[in-house]
Order: structure tokens, then C-alpha cells, then sequence
């Protein structure tokens, strides 16, 4: 490549950093750059955007938990963030179905606590909808799913 192709067309570029929002006036003549200013101009504008790269590779680097304060390379930085991604996109799966789950035993606590208060005001409990509430309490393995969430939240305060 030569040196003219690599040099920028300034009637082209309006001296817009779109990375960082940033703008340079514009001279209204873009006959008065000479190759070498033309030539600076360019390499500026590529520092800047190697060093914001550099820039967001660090703050990348430094947000994700297993290379804080650690040395990598790019290609490490960018499979660690995509793992550590990944992984606490399924911390939020698994935290979404506990509260579908409590959600569940809330609203099945809230009908018995109803039926509960009915028949102690003297009305009479229709037995066959407290006896399903309380199977369908039992049924599909919630005291099974508390406990797991008790020990998964008690390990997770702990650490």
C-alpha cells in the first residue's frame, strides 16, 4: 500500500470520532493539508483509537472477577468474559425459577391462611378444595425445592 492510499481523504472524513463523540474543526479549504499534516492527523486519530481499545480492554479486564488484577492477553479477556457471562446468565435461570417458585408457595400459603381464617370465624371449609390445596402443596415436590433454596441461600450469605 503507498503512502497516498493510506493517507485519509479529508473530504471525506468530517473529523467525527464516533467512538468517543468527540469532533476536531474542520479547515474549509481541504487543499491547504499537506501530506504530512494529512499524514499526523491520521496517525493521531488511530492512537486515539488503539488507546481507547487498550483503554476498554482494561476496564474489561478489571470487571470481570477471575482476572481482576490479573495479567491476559486480549484473546483470554474476551473467552473469561464470555464464560463469565455465560455463567451468570444461569445464576439468573436458576434465581427466575426460585421466585417462580416461591411465587407459587406464596399464593398456595395465601389460600390456606383464607381457608384457615374462614373456618375460624365459624364458616365451614369446603373440604375437598382444602384437601387439594394441601396435596397439590405437597404434590409437585415444593418442600423438596424450599429446602434446596434454604441451603442454597444460606451458603450464598455465608460467602
Amino acid at each position: 500500500m503507498s503512502d497516498d492510499d493510506r493517507d485519509i481523504d479529508i473530504e471525506s472524513d468530517d473529523d467525527n470520532d464516533s467512538d468517543t463523540g468527540t469532533s476536531m474543526p474542520q479547515r474549509n479549504s481541504t487543499q491547504n493539508f499537506t501530506q504530512e499534516e494529512k499524514r499526523a492527523h491520521h496517525n493521531a486519530l488511530e492512537r486515539k483509537r488503539r488507546d481507547h481499545i487498550k483503554e476498554s480492554f482494561t476496564n474489561l479486564r478489571e470487571a470481570v472477577p477471575s482476572l481482576k488484577g490479573e495479567k491476559a492477553s486480549r484473546a483470554q479477556i474476551l473467552k473469561k468474559t464470555t464464560d463469565c457471562i455465560q455463567n451468570m446468565r444461569r445464576k439468573i435461570q436458576a434465581n427466575q425459577k426460585d421466585v417462580n417458585d416461591l411465587k407459587h408457595q406464596i399464593a398456595i400459603l395465601e389460600e390456606e391462611v383464607r381457608l384457615l381464617e374462614s373456618a375460624k370465624n365459624g364458616s365451614e371449609i369446603d373440604a375437598s378444595s382444602y384437601h387439594q390445596l394441601i396435596n397439590c402443596d405437597h404434590s409437585d415436590g415444593d418442600e423438596q425445592d424450599f429446602s434446596r433454596r434454604s441451603k442454597k441461600m444460606k451458603t450464598s450469605y455465608q460467602t
